[in-house]
């Protein structure tokens, strides 16, 4: 995570780490945008990944289908859209480690959200609650608190908010057991991040499964900054359902298509469910009968037919997670995340603090900023760093977010970043 010796300039390492990674060609496969003449040192993928070159080909090929097919699209070419989202499904599964039939591309991360709660949260006068992290993403907790109204509860009695108790607003483990101990016969559905958006915090999804399976509760979570930043093992974790995001470290453009898990073990679940009719038992899908069977597995929360343009970019982004293998992506992710905490730590360590957890265990590739002094210090750092092509994230009162993303970020980036603040720091 640093140089060998003083006499190696840390340029040069950097520049030696970046030419021995067997994952570097893969920065080739993106289109990075440009400040002047330069490339922009990229951190924002913890927000919107980078376009892979392959995407515009992938929908102009699907656009072409449409022109010389029309609804024969469906049935005929390369790819017919009919089963277009079974064509995302195996590499899919792979990136979140789950069985194929427990994964499904669908709608998007809050819409999922409440599919699925429909189906996992069935709270009752003795099992009310939800159980949050307190600075929870905002569109979580929206869900959340609307859906504990829906059913007739009090959010105030009925939603239970778990404070961080570490530095930096991050969870303990202690933290998270002594809310279960102490709430959990009241607690319909434990609902905490794979990542925690603010802080970075990663969790351990297994872990928090099984003591919350312990007291009765269904475990669900939101792996919108988890998916594709950690090797995650969805199936083994034996959590109830999963949603998450496909735009940020999956790279599937704005506004792209979800995805949700739901264990196996609900693959024929009589619990219920808002039905659509792509979610209807697929051979007899099209006799278009009065009663809904739904099709076993995470299939079977389907709504409507596959939205093939926003499939295409997640197909063309998972082949790259197929073809880097996420272990080879989260070791170069735990040296870049590392250099660059290492950086912070012994240049900058007079003027920001990192509140993303110091274990590589707790964290993926995002780590979180806090500036030290005047209150708006760290607005102006971070206009400073977007006004010289280093792209970094904002979240309001006082966080910068940068996350060097083993897919298309370098050793050298992170040195970019540090430099540039210290140059703002030398400014003054």
């Amino acid at each position: 995570m640093s140089p060998a010796s003083a006499a190696v300039s840390q340029l040069e390492w950097a520049t030696g780490q970046d030419a021995a990674d067997p994952l570097a060609p893969l920065r080739d496969a993106f289109l990075i945008p440009r400040h002047g003449d330069a490339e922009v040192a990229y951190f924002c993928g913890n927000s919107l990944g980078l376009q892979p070159r392959a995407t515009q080909a992938a929908l102009l090929a699907e656009l072409d289908a449409w022109a010389e097919h029309g609804v024969e699209g469906h049935f005929r070419g390369e790819l017919p859209w009919m089963d277009y989202h079974r064509f995302v499904r195996e590499d899919l599964a792979a990136v979140v480690g789950a069985q194929p039939d427990e994964v499904v591309a669908m709608n998007s991360l809050t819409a999922n959200l409440h599919f699925l709660m429909v189906s996992f949260y069935r709270p009752s006068a003795e099992r009310p609650a939800i159980l949050i992290e307190k600075n929870a993403f905002p569109s979580d907790r929206y869900a959340v608190e609307s859906q504990i109204r829906f059913h007739g509860f009090d959010p105030a009695e009925a939603l239970i908010e778990l404070d961080g108790d570490e530095a930096g607003g991050t969870l303990s483990d202690e933290a998270i057991l002594e809310a279960l101990d102490r709430h959990g016969p009241r607690i319909a559905l434990v609902l905490l991040p794979g990542v925690q958006y603010l802080t970075g915090q990663a969790f351990d999804l297994r872990a928090i499964t099984e003591a919350a399976h312990r007291k009765g509760c269904v475990v669900g979570f939101d792996l919108a900054h988890a998916a594709g930043n950690l090797p995650l093992a969805l199936h083994d974790t034996h959590c109830d359902f999963a949603v998450w995001c496909s735009y940020k470290y999956l790279n599937s453009g704005p506004g792209a298509v979800a995805g949700a898990f739901v264990h196996e073990r609900h693959a024929h679940t009589p619990r219920p469910r808002f039905a659509g009719w792509w979610g209807h038992e697929r051979t007899t899908r099209f006799r278009m009968g009065p009663d809904f069977v739904p099709t076993p597995g995470a299939d079977g929360w389907q709504l409507s037919n596959p939205p093939v343009l926003a499939l295409a970019p997640l197909r063309v982004s998972l082949g790259l997670f197929r073809e880097a293998g996420m272990a080879a992506l989260r070791a170069k992710s735990e040296a870049l995340t590392g250099y660059l905490a290492w950086l912070i730590r012994s240049e900058l360590s007079d003027l920001l603090d990192i509140l993303t957890p110091e274990e590589p265990s707790r964290r993926g590739c995002q780590l979180s900023l806090r500036v030290r002094g005047p209150r708006d210090g760290g607005r102006s750092l971070f206009e400073y760093l977007q006004a010289r092509g280093i792209i970094v994230d904002w979240r309001e009162p006082d966080v910068i977010r940068a996350s060097p993303v083993p897919l298309y970020n370098r050793h050298v980036d992170c040195l970019r970043l540090v430099e540039a603040v210290k140059a703002w720091r030398a400014a003054g």
